[in-house]
């Protein structure tokens, strides 16, 4: 029962957190398209930067941005600032469910690393503050009044932190790891920076003095660095549903950095289409050649499928059910012996022969192929085992 009911509360944790995120990044999406393209008007005040029409729903919009903030304070003023903490707030809250409180499924490899659990979860959440505090001394630095060589660097951190995460946590935990550090970063941007900034510039509105332009320039600069980290922080939280992205051992952080470099392409084209220029179309087959990086990397990456030798005796399906009971039936059974498993994942059953023949796609995709099974490797399964099963199931999947 308890199971059961910590698995609703993932459920909605992760419904709320989709939720605030199609919001945060909509609006991310939004204003910087719509700063792209603000015209200038001669007629305007010559405090507003630009206007910009839009149609939409039946009616038309006329929108100005002020350069700096208006000569008074408006009566009503929205802030956006509670999408970005909502994705965050309930996106760890998912992390310490999923990843926290189960580390030795989701976060540990022993075959990455033989590291406790109580070492394991201190070390990924204080990694996020560390990865913070490294961009942001970066970004305030000498080094970054450079926008050009600002990205460099900044990409290479996330290349650091792919390649440390890779080198510790599972495959699966390491890429929801660098995840949570971009949108700690990003969250951190609108809670630490931007927001703050924005109360200054309307203190001194209050105030009757004129607020420094500064804290729009650093705002925008880090509301650019959201936009562009949007595309990578999304594949990386699709990614625990497609093993094949992280299960390479030794290319998976390569793998992530391809995928990031093709996401900054397609979204500079969409940001330069918006600020009216002619559209770059040799944008997209760069953006696809890294794609491409990845997909051989990790076709180049995956362990080979480890069968019998020809002439080898067969293995026998009271062999391959012994191995299953073993390493595989404590999730996946009608009704899961492991902690924290309430129902058998993506309702996966090796209850019978038959359910294991049914299965053995599956079986050889998840065990033998990626190694994505058993997560982490939890119940300890050993390279003989998984020849077993590969073997078995090229032989035909045969009971007798």
């Amino acid at each position: 029962m308890i199971d059961l009911l910590l698995d609703w509360v993932s459920l909605l944790v992760r419904w709320t957190h989709v939720i605030a995120g199609i919001a945060w990044i909509g609006s991310s999406f939004y204003f910087i398209a719509l700063d792209a393209g603000l015209a200038p008007n001669a007629r305007l005040d010559p405090r507003v930067k630009g206007e910009a029409w839009q149609v939409h729903g039946g009616g038309f919009y006329n929108i100005q941005k002020f350069s700096v903030a208006p000569e008074f304070m408006p009566e009503h003023l929205t802030w956006f600032k509670w999408e970005a903490y909502g994705t965050w707030i309930f996106g760890f809250t998912l992390l310490v469910l999923t990843y926290y409180l189960n580390p030795s499924v989701y976060l540990i490899d022993t075959s990455v690393m033989n590291i406790e659990p109580a070492d394991a979860v201190p070390a990924a959440a204080a990694s996020l503050v560390i990865g913070w505090f490294a961009y942001d001394l970066l970004c305030k630095s000498w080094f970054g009044r450079e926008t050009g060589r600002l990205a460099v660097a900044g990409f290479i951190l996330f290349l650091a932190a792919a390649y440390g995460y890779t080198h510790v946590f599972s495959g699966r935990g390491a890429f929801i790891q660098v995840g949570a550090l971009v949108g700690t970063i990003m969250a951190a941007n609108v809670l630490v920076v931007i927001i703050p900034g924005q109360r200054k510039t309307v203190a001194s509105l209050l105030k009757g003095e004129a607020p420094d332009p500064i804290h729009g320039q650093v705002a925008k600069q880090r509301s650019v660095h959201n936009n562009y980290l949007t595309l990578p922080v999304v594949f990386t939280m699709l990614s625990n549903h497609y093993g094949f992205t992280y299960s390479s051992p030794k290319w998976s952080w390569l793998i992530l950095a391809c995928i990031f470099i093709a996401s900054f392409l397609v979204r500079h084209w969409f940001n330069t289409m918006h600020a009216g220029k002619k559209p770059d179309w040799r944008l997209w087959p760069a953006a696809a050649v890294p794609v491409m990086c990845a997909i051989a990397l990790g076709i180049l990456g995956q362990p080979s499928v480890p069968v019998a030798d020809a002439g080898a005796a067969p293995v026998r399906f009271a062999e391959v059910q012994q191995i299953v009971d073993q390493r595989c039936h404590v999730c996946h059974a009608a009704k899961p012996k492991f902690p924290g498993f309430a129902e058998p994942p993506k309702g996966v059953v090796f209850d019978t022969p038959a359910q294991i023949k049914k299965l053995a796609p599956q079986i050889m995709a998840q065990a033998v192929k990626t190694h994505t099974m058993p997560l982490g490797n939890v119940t300890e399964i050993t390279d003989a085992e998984r020849s077993a099963l590969g073997s078995w199931i090229v032989a035909g999947s045969k009971l007798n």
